[in-house]
């Protein structure tokens, strides 16, 4: 039987992120902007999707402020993955995850001499976004945080893990994404050219 984040892996494509990111990156691209769907768009969709993972319990509630929130969290997360492409995160973003770190009440817990985790005291909706900020600050104190990318193309800005030696990966899928960049550059420079002459 496939685990949860084999499935994970098998729905994120190419460039998974390893352990506890992997769920942050679903969680971004529960969005497909490429193809206009959003897996959490209605407390049904979100409610199924944190279910899928286990981040919430089946008699919780799940409201449409609910769903407004995660959709918050969900696209401050993706600013932060495109500031770790060369862009800027903006103050907006900081602010909407610092809020939702309120909300879910995080705060560390001690596992033994040497180990502590940050918990969710929040039930619902709240702790389980307080889940996923969880792995990104852990995420961030492992050094994995900055390989996690989302593609710079407008249409795209799917979330992706850079394996490269050197932290160089742009795209998602240079097949895809890189050739349409390309594309675009090459038309706008020989439009261009057309035009001096």
């Amino acid at each position: 039987m496939e685990t949860t984040k084999e499935k994970l892996k098998r729905w994120i494509g190419s460039k998974p992120a390893p352990d506890d990111l992997l769920v942050v990156q679903a969680f971004i691209n529960s969005a497909d902007l490429d193809h206009g769907t959003d897996d959490i768009a209605s407390p049904a969709q979100l409610r199924a999707w944190l279910r899928g993972l286990d981040l919430i319990d089946a008699s919780a509630p799940v409201n449409e402020s609910d769903v407004a929130a995660a959709i918050a969290a969900r696209e401050a997360l993706r600013d932060l993955v495109l500031a770790n492409n060369g862009g800027k995160a903006s103050p907006n973003a900081l602010e909407t995850l610092n809020r939702a770190v309120r909300c879910a009440q995080l705060s560390p817990r001690f596992g033994s001499a040497s180990t502590a985790v940050l918990e969710p005291r929040a039930p619902g909706v709240d702790g389980a976004i307080g889940r996923i900020l969880a792995s990104v600050f852990d995420s961030m104190e492992s050094g994995q945080w900055a390989r996690l990318k989302a593609c710079p193309a407008d249409s795209c800005k799917w979330a992706f893990y850079d394996e490269t030696k050197n932290r160089s990966g742009t795209w998602c899928a240079m097949s895809v994404c890189g050739n349409r960049a390309k594309a675009r550059s090459f038309r706008k420079r020989h439009v261009m050219a057309d035009h001096a002459h």
